[in-house]
């Protein structure tokens, strides 16, 4: 989904496409490191998006955690030494806002890292996440100087749109929403039943938007993004500025979809983090600035589902 998005953006900057290089999971396996090092040596990149990842919701951080923190620790680790092995001087690490404690004074500052304990359900993608941004500050303080290595790391907050993963189990909120108000609808069922009791917080960007921001994060001067980050504190927040609860996300998504059903909260299940809304205070002053507001947002994403049912369907 990410990856789509930045080359979205980068094709809409005037980047010839035949100029940008990426693979499917199909074509290259980041988790294989002889593959990844032959594909580096071969492209030459100039510069590396790393937007790979193993991603999923709370279903599937808690059906999966060897997975979720091994296959995020090889692709990130694989992906960064191979681009510095290669020559590749500039490159951008994505993470994830679940780096930060559970509970994390709210908004979430960059700041926030490692002062606290992590949100069970995800520790292990958390903690991989956080080795990225790690193994991308090692890598430009002991190369930095001699070989001119830059690598970045932004902190998006929960995305979502075209592209996304709609799997009925291992998605995230809102492709799993999208996806339930869409059957029901379909069905005419009476209601669609939501797990937990819908009063966290989230906040949610638009994929377009992270990809906008990706872009302007790579291209900025290292002199600017210099004096706003420090050598072990390196990583930017990405987010929209706002948050919601899920209850007001499941109204809303309902809305996007056309559904005129009831809505249910199993409260047998679990929540989550109370809260996790990003301070976006510093890529701001740099001059970002999220564009797409949620209504517009989820009927971009729903049209973007209901076109690959069509797809699938011939």
């Amino acid at each position: 989904m990410v990856g789509s998005a930045i080359v979205r953006q980068l094709i809409a900057q005037g980047h010839p496409e035949d100029r940008i290089v990426g693979r499917t999971h199909a074509e290259l396996d980041l988790t294989d490191q002889a593959a990844v090092r032959d594909f580096m040596a071969s492209e030459k990149p100039d510069q590396v998006y790393l937007a790979a990842a193993r991603v999923g919701g709370i279903h599937a951080n808690n059906t999966y955690p060897a997975e979720f923190i091994y296959d995020n620790l090889m692709v990130q680790s694989n992906v960064i030494d191979a681009a510095f092995r290669n020559g590749v001087r500039k490159l951008l690490f994505l993470g994830s806002s679940c780096i930060y404690p559970k509970l994390a004074p709210q908004p979430m500052s960059e700041s926030s890292l490692l002062t606290g304990l992590l949100e069970p359900t995800n520790e292990p993608y958390a903690v991989a996440k956080i080795a990225g941004i790690k193994t991308c500050e090692s890598y430009n303080r002991q190369y930095g100087q001699a070989h001119g290595v830059d690598y970045r790391s932004v902190m998006p907050t929960n995305l979502y749109g075209p592209g996304d993963n709609y799997h009925p189990e291992n998605s995230h909120v809102i492709p799993a929403l999208l996806r339930r108000f869409h059957e029901a609808k379909i069905s005419k069922a009476p209601s669609v039943t939501i797990w937990g009791s819908g009063k966290p917080y989230r906040e949610f960007l638009y994929v377009d938007d992270m990809a906008s921001a990706s872009v302007f994060v790579m291209n900025l001067p290292k002199a600017k993004y210099d004096t706003c980050t420090s050598a072990m504190l390196s990583h930017i927040n990405v987010g929209s500025g706002s948050d919601i609860t899920i209850a007001e996300l499941a109204h809303a998504v309902r809305t996007a979809v056309g559904y005129a059903g009831d809505i249910v909260f199993d409260t047998t299940k679990p929540d989550g983090t109370p809260r996790k809304l990003m301070d976006s205070a510093r890529i701001n002053a740099l001059g970002w600035e999220a564009r797409v507001g949620m209504a517009e947002g989820l009927s971009m994403a729903y049209q973007d589902f209901v076109a690959r049912l069509d797809r699938q369907a011939t």
